[in-house]
Parts: structure tokens; sequence; C-alpha cells
């Protein structure tokens, strides 16, 4: 399915859907950055998704991680909050769904690199690298509050 971001963008559909979602920094011991890349835009991310009745939201950041790179991970803060309700993705089906997520820190504790149906590509990128990669603001911005150290800092 396709995925269209609207940010600030005043011909943006409007928002038919509101969906909590996490998104997840994972940085390893050397700093680097856990990104794959989505098939649906073809940009850079954070892995991430949306929460499932039943779960929490920390939860829900650990399951698409591993899902979505191989890499189970362990939470050990929260980069920040990411509701801009001028920030909405626009999908195939007729969804318009408003920015609502939490991005958390994490660390890698197991697992091994892979692609899911949702990505064409997943690697590990030193923080300086990221720059020069096709990313949406809103992901990089949530990537430039980590580096920045808007939050917590890595152990």
């Amino acid at each position: 399915m396709g995925r269209r971001d609207y940010e600030d963008d005043p011909n943006a559909p409007a928002a038919n859907s509101l969906v909590p979602a996490a998104s997840v920094v994972v940085a390893d011991d050397s700093g680097r950055i856990l990104l794959q890349r989505r098939r649906d835009n073809d940009m850079w991310a954070l892995p991430g998704g949306a929460m499932h009745i039943g779960e929490s939201l920390p939860d829900c950041a650990i399951r698409e991680t591993s899902e979505e790179t191989g890499i189970n991970v362990e939470i050990i803060g929260i980069v920040g909050t990411y509701t801009n309700p001028r920030h909405v993705f626009a999908y195939d089906d007729g969804e318009v769904r408003q920015e609502f997520s939490v991005c958390f820190l994490a660390r890698p504790v197991a697992g091994q690199l892979a692609a899911s149906e949702e990505s064409t590509d997943v690697r590990w990128f030193e923080p300086a690298e990221v720059d020069a990669l096709p990313m949406v603001a809103s992901i990089r911005k949530r990537v430039n509050d980590w580096r920045d150290g808007n939050m917590p800092a890595a152990r």
C-alpha cells in the first residue's frame, strides 16, 4: 500500500484516523543507528508502526523493530513525542492518519539484520551518514533530536 506524507501543507487531505504508534531509535554500542528503507515510499526511516489492542506502546516498539529489522531490542529511554496535527499520512485506501507517535530509544540485544515485507533494505549507519539519506522530515526530526542530545543519552 502506498503512503504519502504531508506536513504543514495547506493542500493536505483532512485526517480521518488517529492511531497510536511507536518509532524507535536503535543505537548500538559504537553509536550507529539502525534504519530501514521503506517499501511504501522508498525513504529511509526508523523502525516502528501502529500499536495493537492488548499491547503496551513499548511492547509495540519492540515488536515492530523485530518484525521490520530482525533485531531484538531493549527500550532504554524516550526520544520524544510527535503529535503534530498538521502532519498526516495519506494511504491508497483512503485513510488519512494524523501523526501520533512516541519515539523510543533502544539498544540491540540479539538478532540479525533482515529486511521485511515492509522494507527493501535494513542497515546500520554512522550518525553523520544520515544527513545524505532520503528521509521524510518527521523522521529526520526524530533522528536529529536523538543525535543532538535532546533526550536521554545512550549507555
